[in-house]
């Protein structure tokens, strides 16, 4: 199992990962030691411990936030999808609806047709 050395609020943390982690690991480590220099910046010096706490619920917070967000749109896709199906059986009862429509009109086309014809070959017929 690979080891990494990371480095939170100048502190050095050996940490093993999975096989092919380890720049995934770096990177959070990154963002934990970014949140706790910001929380250093806002606070001052108001203990290690209750810095990390700090940083480690703000990005619990951003987490909690990004989920909802995820599962508001997901929500959302749900819900559009539902739209284009009923959209697409309208669709689809509509083109029904008017297929049905030309073949009556071409029945009605037909039987118009029938009519004139023999009527055309009685005119055409020598006396």
């Amino acid at each position: 199992m690979p080891q990494i050395q990371v480095t939170i609020a100048g502190r050095a943390y050996r940490m093993a990962c999975g096989e092919g982690e380890e720049a995934h690991l770096t990177g959070l480590a990154e963002l934990l030691d970014g949140k706790v220099s910001e929380m250093r910046a806002a606070f001052g010096e108001i203990g290690d411990m209750r810095l990390h706490v700090m940083a480690a619920l703000t990005v619990a917070d951003d987490l909690a936030e990004t989920r909802r967000r995820i599962a508001a749109l997901e929500s959302e896709i749900a819900a559009l999808r539902a739209l284009a199906g009923a959209e697409a059986e309208r669709s689809e009862a509509a083109e029904r609806q008017i297929a049905a429509e030309i073949a009556r009109a071409a029945d009605a086309v037909e039987r118009l047709a029938r009519g004139f014809a023999p009527s055309a070959r009685l005119a055409a017929e020598p006396d």
